[in-house]
């Protein structure tokens, strides 16, 4: 890969910090030791600003570029959060911290942008000015919120923002992207019923809760189906189902189920919500029980601007030389999305190879695409604002 040669030779030092980050996660809003290490390292580079705290747990830096005459800003980011998943991989440098694993990959997302940063900040070979922003609280959402909410793209002047996350069973350091939705939106919701509880042997005197909310799973089932435009994807899925009993012969007053729904076009949201509140309230009184939906708004879908795309896609190919994949839209989320409807940008995806699957505790990152995605967000840098002759 013609990676920079810089990256080369910076690569033991990138692999080194990433497993250090691997052995020692933090979950969201309590990343103190990776942010304090980040700012660290930012500032030894030569940053000419360094703000942390920002967005709670997130660290912001800049960099000054050889000339100003572009007056253009732009933005990069990376995740640091980890996940409450238990490390299953025996690697030597697996999660220290009981319970908590970089299962996403975020640890190199972190070194990845930390490598730029030395580079960008060493040459300055661009116009203009380019802003790192390591944000916290990514899973679960939040983070990019928090840092919006501080000021991000007004107090630093950001006029666009790219971000990057690894994909495994894509070829490792291959990149893939599309204009439009490339992520979808991720909301959840919760699903009360109650009905009158009563002895497992004599249901004839009980409302059975557990009877009416799997009706309610199965009705829930039909919206996607037949309400939603097919041409428009979107998912309703009921994760969980808890009641207020456990044993074996109680029907339980109440029960809970929780759940998710994903969609790539906004304007689905609306459907998704008017029939799910019908099924849920009008199949549990055809049972004679109630029935309570509760629905949360999270993160909207990820769109990528055409324009941000082509640049993106210019500076993977200069630095694989291999032309990004087309890919389709895939139905995780991602809350860099908030960062996406406050300024035009991409989120590009990087394989990580044959390795497991995101979110699973046998996940590990590939620490050979670290200097590949150091590289392109150099590329992209220099690209966009060439210094003149």
């Amino acid at each position: 890969m013609p990676i920079k040669n810089r990256f080369s030779d910076l690569s033991g030092e990138i692999t080194a910090w990433r497993r250090d980050f691997h052995a020692h996660p933090e979950l969201r809003f309590e990343e103190t030791r990776t942010a304090g290490l980040v700012a660290e390292r930012l500032k030894g580079f030569g940053c000419d600003e360094v703000v942390e705290g920002f967005g709670k747990t997130g660290v912001v830096a800049v960099i000054r570029g050889r000339g100003q005459a572009s007056g253009r800003t732009i933005g990069f980011r990376a995740d640091m959060d980890a996940l409450p998943i238990t490390e299953a991989t025996g690697l030597e440098y697996a999660s220290e911290t009981a319970g908590t694993m970089h299962a996403c990959g975020h640890d190199g997302h972190t070194s990845m942008l930390l490598g730029a940063a030395q580079y960008l900040a060493e040459t300055r070979n661009f116009d203009g000015t380019v802003v790192l922003v390591f944000q916290p609280a990514e899973e679960a959402g939040g983070g990019a919120r928090a840092m919006l909410k501080d000021g991000l793209m007004e107090r630093f002047e950001i006029d666009e923002i790219y971000g990057m996350h690894n994909w495994p069973g894509i070829e490792a350091g291959q990149f893939a992207m599309r204009e439009g939705p490339q992520m979808a939106a991720a909301d959840s919701f919760e699903v009360r019923v109650r009905g009158k509880g009563g002895h497992g042997a004599m249901p004839h005197i009980a409302v059975d809760t557990s009877l009416v909310a799997s009706h309610i799973i199965i009705a829930l089932q039909s919206v996607v189906s037949r309400n939603v435009d097919p041409l428009k994807a979107a998912i309703v899925s009921v994760c969980g189902m808890k009641s207020d009993t456990d044993t074996y012969n109680v029907i339980p007053d109440e029960v809970l189920l929780k759940g998710t729904t994903r969609y790539l076009h906004p304007e689905v949201q609306g459907v998704i919500r008017e029939r799910m509140q019908a099924l849920v309230t009008q199949t549990a009184a055809a049972y004679g029980a109630s029935a309570e939906l509760t629905y949360f708004v999270g993160v909207p879908p990820t769109m990528n601007a055409p324009e941000a795309v082509t640049h993106a896609a210019e500076a993977a190919l200069a630095v694989t030389g291999k032309a990004p994949l087309e890919i389709d839209p895939v139905m995780p989320a991602e809350d860099f999305s908030e960062m996406l409807l406050a300024r035009p940008g991409a989120y590009v995806f990087i394989g990580n190879g044959d390795s497991a699957d995101l979110h699973n505790p046998l996940y590990n990152f590939n620490d050979d695409i670290l200097p590949v995605g150091a590289s392109f967000f150099t590329e992209l840098a220099e690209n966009r604002m060439p210094l003149g002759d």
